[in-house]
């Protein structure tokens, strides 16, 4: 697609007159594109306040008779690069947040982050199936699949949709659920943006008031010894505990624990929503491994999650990668030790394995598009993008992944793939999901509108 030569600053006035946000262009203070990953440059033509579905409509519009495109950002995690000639929607105005305790449901609006979702539930006892990160757009990682700290008994995010409001690629907005628009409700999760811009959705809320959850820290020197434990740990665990193991390079910087900072540690994420007992029954044989450098696994309020994981909390420069592994083997901790371990001058600062399996492998009443359910292990790493390591990190990233190519299935999920690379983006679904979400693509956005960024056309 090429910009119309009849698009210049005046039609900025044109665009004011059609919707009720405010519009920026690049001279005006409210122009600011950056998200939570510092690394990732926006130049858009124009920056959008949403305040409804219907400017979202009108912006669409605008672009498809201007010969421009339009992209979507909330938080600005998984961000991906927006040039000049798009239109970048930003949806933080869209913050409706409405839980129903009896039909354990919320309704949520496009701008609206995890956090807040946990915190209006938690007092009704009940809970939003969610990521590790919590600071994180809801309709983001829905869209994106929505793997995190339970995913081995709840399954993902996707699968508590009951309801998606969104505005196609061709200025429409519709209704999709299992009945009304199915195709469309199919797509829209897991697809990420290829089909429209979600403004609102339903979820279905479950009673899970607290959680058995956090990490153990263990020093790093024994990587190999360590990931082999958890590896045989991990496989008896029954299907109500999720785990992952990652080594970590975390720097002296406030909110990182002393006895953590600047060192290689191997941090054990755990989290069940059994009662305290036979999780901390589940837990012994590995917190007996080694004598850890920290224990931070307890009962904790559900609202508190994102203790599990601790991710970042404030916006850095980060390079992130990951591929899917069929299974853990000697080989592979071999390799990724030799990597990122001990005896390496790595500068990734996470190199996670999460074990998958469980309720994620489990056959839904309606299907989604997300992909690779049956994978059994991620491997997920990044690095920060800041001196002075930011020059080595990228090659890190890639002799990591090749380092796990025999172990590989050559796939990814959308959420931790953030890339506008047609070839990265093809490595999220199967063949046929991606025809299928490529043809409704086709049909619902016939402009192409909506063809940037995490798209699949």
């Amino acid at each position: 697609m090429t910009i119309s030569p009849i698009v210049t600053e005046l039609d900025l006035t044109s665009l004011r007159a059609l919707v009720r946000g405010a519009v920026h262009g690049p001279d005006d203070a409210g122009y600011a594109t950056a998200g939570f990953n510092l690394a990732v440059t926006r130049t858009p033509y124009a920056v959008v306040d949403v305040a409804d579905a219907d400017d979202i409509a009108a912006v669409i519009r605008f672009a498809g008779t201007s010969g421009l495109r339009v992209a979507v950002f909330a938080t600005g995690h998984g961000g991906v690069e927006v040039g000049p000639d798009t239109i970048l929607v930003r949806t933080a105005a869209l913050d409706t947040c409405e839980v129903d305790p009896a039909a354990r449901t919320v309704r949520i609006g496009a701008g609206v982050r995890v956090q807040t979702v946990l915190d209006a539930a938690a007092p009704h006892g009940l809970a939003l199936v969610c990521g590790s990160s919590t600071t994180v757009g809801v309709v983001g990682l829905l869209s994106g699949g929505g793997v995190g700290p339970l995913v081995r008994s709840h399954g993902a995010t996707v699968d508590y949709v009951r309801s998606v409001r969104v505005v196609t690629g061709d200025g429409t907005v519709r209704e999709a659920t299992a009945q009304v628009n199915p195709e469309l409700f199919w797509g829209l999760r897991g697809g990420k943006a290829s089909l429209g811009i979600i403004t609102e959705v339903v979820i279905e809320l479950l009673p899970i008031p607290k959680i058995y959850g956090g990490a153990i820290y263990f020093d790093g020197a024994d990587a190999a010894g360590l990931l082999r434990a958890w590896r045989d740990w991990a496989a008896d665990l029954p299907r109500e505990a999720s785990t992952s193991a990652a080594l970590m390079r975390l720097p002296e910087m406030p909110g990182v624990p002393p006895v953590l900072a600047g060192r290689l540690t191997l941090a054990v994420r755990f989290a069940t929503a059994s009662d305290a007992d036979t999780a901390a029954g589940m837990l012994a044989p590995m917190r007996a491994v080694a004598t850890p450098l920290l224990d931070g696994v307890a009962t904790i309020p559900y609202a508190a999650v994102a203790a599990v994981h601790a991710d970042p909390t404030v916006p850095m420069p980060a390079l992130e990668a990951s591929t899917l592994l069929r299974d853990f083997t000697d080989g592979t901790i071999d390799a990724i030790v030799s990597a990122a371990g001990p005896q390496s001058s790595s500068p990734l600062a996470i190199v996670e394995v999460r074990q998958f399996g469980g309720a994620l492998t489990d056959e839904q009443a309606v299907r989604s598009a997300l992909c690779h359910r049956d994978s059994a292990f991620q491997l997920f790493a990044v690095g920060v993008l800041a001196p002075p390591i930011a020059d080595l990190v990228p090659a890190a990233v890639a002799e990591l992944l090749a380092a796990v190519g025999p172990w590989s299935t050559g796939t990814s999920l959308p959420n931790f793939t953030p890339s506008g690379d047609p070839d990265m983006i093809r490595r999220c679904y199967d063949e046929d999901t991606y025809a299928w979400l490529a043809a409704l693509a086709a049909r619902l956005d016939p402009r192409g509108v909506l063809h940037t960024g995490q798209v699949v056309r």
